[in-house]
């Protein structure tokens, strides 16, 4: 079930009058709305809000996105708000007078009390931005601009910051109601059309006034907002046990591959041959290793050496961006961010024949295995189903005499060590050398197909168990 899409289908029927039935004795919005200009006729008057900009008009017929119910009316964010403020630009503290919320502690719809930081701030000034109960907060900025979260049962004293904005409507509109807009897909759509900055996408205030949203009788409000909050709290139980069984898939994957690799998920055959003497026709020099922590107790027939000794592994280069005669060509050319621990069927990227004769290392069989050793990736794994070149931060074996995918699943299974190895700092990094003498449980030629085998199998189930999710 992809609950994401139940959620906003929903949220959809909700804001276009389809969720819950009309009541027409139930006083249209048209009255509502007259009455909030009212009220903020008479706010300006006694000087407690400033009168807002009025947008340009470009036809004497607004053009409304689509039709309402009778009794629905169209407006704008700014016309069923009575403020619209940024927040403060105050430095996080340990300590202060004000909680200080800010675009990171909110996730999900929640936030962790508990870790927003504190702030101090002219007290004379606080009260204008100190938030209450029924406070919508923007997120105005960046990777989250457009997503808000709805105030409630607050504690402390807390201000916002200033990369947020916050919303305060009229008594006579729901906030419950307006925050359940903000997240339709409708409100979506408009704010894509006018966010602006490409590498720091934001909306401001204004923007955010502009925005239409359809409103109902105050009573039919209350009923989507109680239909909502029942439908999507169930989806979000839904969602959460959706994450939580992906989670035991992958923590059962995880346990095949552990068994696998210490010869416990298929039984051993005496007939095989031995892994020692293929590993001596296939690498007379190859290094077995009499004595290693993680498998003192290895199953009859198999042996331990290192990934060096069962195959070639080499890296590439990375052509200079400074020679446009180095790309485009019919070359393809793999970077860590095209290893998706399976087979690659195409890369996005090519290099020209100079550029291969001059900085990069051609990676002739098909079925090269590689594993990323730098950054955010280090431990990605991935086959390649045609010959390719890649660069520094990944080590492919090119030459095997073993089943590949034997190998692919143990460099799976031995991820978490490789991202030990590669230390904690900021670039984090393994050496093609650390990967070569990684010890390595070498079973019979035999075993290994029949250990592919079974984790396909099992991975299979498993992955029609997720799909149906």
């Amino acid at each position: 079930m992809d609950t994401k899409a139940l959620r906003q289908k929903i949220l959809d029927l909700a804001i276009h009058g389809k969720l819950v039935p009309q009541n027409p004795n139930d006083e249209p919005a048209s009255v509502l709305l007259e009455r909030i200009r009212a009220e903020k006729e008479r706010l300006i008057k006694e000087g407690k809000i400033k009168k807002g900009k009025t947008s340009a008009k470009t036809s004497d017929k607004p053009h409304y996105p689509y039709e309402l119910p009778k009794g629905w009316e169209w407006t704008t964010v700014g016309e069923i708000s009575q403020s619209i403020l940024y927040g403060v630009s105050e430095s996080a503290k340990s300590h202060g007078a004000y909680k200080l919320l800010r675009i990171t502690d909110i996730q999900n719809n929640f936030v962790n009390w508990e870790t927003v930081p504190f702030t101090d701030y002219d007290e004379s000034k606080a009260e204008s931005y100190l938030l209450k109960d029924g406070d919508i907060l923007f997120a105005r900025t960046g990777a989250t601009v457009g997503k808000s979260y709805l105030v409630n049962s607050l504690q402390e004293n807390t201000i916002y910051a200033s990369y947020l904005i916050r919303v305060q409507t009229y008594n006579q509109v729901l906030p419950e109601f307006v925050k359940y807009f903000f997240e339709s897909g409708y409100y979506w759509s408009q704010i894509l059309c006018n966010s602006v900055g490409i590498g720091q996408p934001n909306v401001n205030g204004t923007i955010l006034a502009n925005l239409m949203l359809p409103i109902p009788p105050i009573k039919e409000q209350k009923r989507i907002v109680k239909e909502l909050t029942k439908w999507l709290s169930i989806i979000d139980k839904i969602a959460r046990g959706k994450e939580s069984l992906q989670d035991v898939i992958k923590q059962a994957k995880s346990k095949i591959l552990n068994l696998a690799i210490h010869g416990k998920l298929v039984a051993q055959d005496p007939n095989d041959e031995p892994a020692s003497e293929l590993l001596k026709r296939i690498n007379p020099k190859a290094e077995i290793v009499s004595d290693n922590g993680h498998y003192q107790k290895l199953p009859n027939g198999w042996c331990l050496t290192i990934l060096g000794s069962i195959g070639t592994w080499q890296s590439g280069a990375t052509p200079s961006r400074l020679r446009k005669d180095y790309y485009g060509g019919n070359i393809p050319w793999l970077k860590t961010g095209d290893l998706n621990d399976d087979v690659i069927d195409s890369i996005p990227e090519f290099i020209t024949e100079k550029a291969l004769d001059e900085t990069s290392v051609k990676l002739n069989p098909t079925g090269s295995i590689l594993i990323a050793m730098y950054g955010a990736t280090i431990g990605k794994i991935g086959i390649l189903s045609f010959p390719a070149t890649t660069n520094q931060a990944c080590c492919a074996c090119v030459d095997y005499k073993i089943d590949k995918m034997y190998i692919f699943y143990f460099l799976l299974s031995n991820r978490a060590n490789f991202i030990s190895m590669g230390g904690g700092g900021a670039q984090p990094n393994i050496s093609k050398e650390k990967i070569v003498n990684t010890i390595f449980p070498l079973p019979t030629l035999a075993e290994q197909k029949r250990i592919v085998a079974k984790i396909e199998e099992i991975f299979a189930q498993l992955d029609a168990i997720e799909t149906a999710l």
